[in-house]
């Protein structure tokens, strides 16, 4: 929805990316993007002493993760993932978040709902649900549960190169923006070793051949440098976690151009809230492999030149750790590359360049803080920091 009339913040120090930081000046926000000049209804505030960074954006967000149960969150009613996904996104703008790409889940009628600003709401990108094989990331069966799967709200269980062509372009016509597709283990699936990579070479072929000519991409879960070394060799663009690559597979990554989505907030939180909200124990062990050697990878990502995004995979009542996520990926690059990160290293991977950035031409999406973040890295995940949150020129918390 284009966005009439304009804001004007004065006298703010405005990001202007990393090489450049932040610079005196008045952000004009015009018709919902960034511009030159205000309409003469123009509504001022006042931005002196304060600090204007672009909105984040979350590139691993789960709009339907009602559950840390995997079939809980597949088999359930829809009407009521998407009640629950309303607040899930609401609280997700209220954290400064004007962009979110939901990679496993969403769909088009929540897209249009969101468009219609028939709710509180991030802009937000989906993937449908993610593909995986038998078994794989995506099948939330465990050894002892004898029926049927084949998909849910987050994943869809897809074999074979002709069934993976088929799937891929059924969730381009109805809108994906990208592909997901389970390429190794995860934490909450029960049956499959982290490590492992998933689906065939000609599997992950078909499906990246089929988003190409589309002009979209595809984005992997994998987690170990042999799964994420198989799916870049095979077509993927972007990963997702790789919390256990190392220098040789971030060295292939660089020469190919493949991006990296850390989602260190979900780890922390399943470390420390997972046994109290009842993960099973099969998950907490194999969370425990990976929680450690997440920051070092997102570290050894940034240093080798790699687009380094951000992402929070948060599931169930986690949702509300967003802001712990902000805090480790700081932990992990520093608050500038981290704040870097969560803007213009997300519009890239999100091909998107109309986020991320303030410059003119941009969306007119913007977090206004109270403290400089880099002198002051808590401003960018202390609740409190937030002065006001904007979304295409219009406050949308106060």
């Amino acid at each position: 929805m284009l966005q009439q009339g304009s804001l004007v913040i004065t006298g703010a120090r405005v990001w202007q990316g990393v090489e450049r930081g932040f610079e005196a000046q008045d952000l004009i926000m015009t018709n919902g993007v960034v511009a030159d000049r205000a309409t003469p209804e123009a509504q001022v505030i006042d931005g002196a002493g304060r600090w204007v960074i672009p909105g984040l954006i979350d590139a691993h967000f789960h709009a339907y993760a009602l559950s840390m149960d995997g079939l809980e969150n597949e088999r359930g009613p829809l009407s009521y993932a998407a009640l629950n996904a309303r607040n899930r996104l609401g609280g997700a703008l209220a954290r400064g978040f004007t962009t979110v790409r939901d990679v496993a889940g969403g769909d088009i009628g929540l897209q249009r709902a969101v468009e219609a600003g028939l709710l509180p709401s991030p802009r937000y990108l989906f993937t449908g649900p993610a593909l995986s094989q038998t078994g794989g990331h995506g099948d939330p069966r465990s050894q002892h549960v004898d029926v049927c799967f084949g998909h849910g709200h987050m994943c869809e269980v897809v074999d074979g190169v002709t069934n993976l062509r088929v799937a891929v372009r059924e969730r381009l016509r109805t809108g994906a923006h990208a592909i997901k597709v389970m390429t190794s283990g995860g934490v909450f699936s029960l049956t499959d070793p982290v490590r492992v990579p998933q689906y065939s070479g000609e599997e992950l072929r078909a499906v990246a051949d089929e988003a190409h000519r589309r002009g979209s991409y595809v984005t992997a879960h994998s987690y170990s440098a042999e799964s994420v070394l198989h799916s870049i060799e095979n077509g993927v663009d972007c990963i997702e976690h790789g919390n256990l690559i190392d220098a040789e597979t971030v060295a292939e990554m660089a020469r190919r151009g493949t991006a990296l989505v850390p989602t260190l907030a979900t780890y922390d939180a399943m470390a420390r809230r997972g046994p109290a909200l009842g993960l099973n124990e099969v998950s907490l062990a194999k969370n425990a492999e990976v929680l450690s050697r997440g920051r070092d990878a997102a570290a050894l990502a940034s240093e080798a030149g790699i687009t380094v995004g951000f992402g929070t995979d948060l599931m169930g009542d986690m949702e509300d750790e967003q802001l712990c996520g902000v805090e480790l990926q700081v932990a992990a690059l520093g608050p500038a590359a981290a704040l870097a990160s969560m803007t213009a290293g997300n519009a890239s991977i999100l091909r998107e360049p109309r986020a991320g950035s303030l410059a003119p031409g941009a969306f007119g999406d913007a977090v206004v803080l109270t403290g400089d973040p880099l002198a002051e890295p808590a401003a960018l995940w202390e609740p409190g920091s937030r002065e006001h949150v904007v979304l295409g020129g219009t406050l949308a918390s106060q």
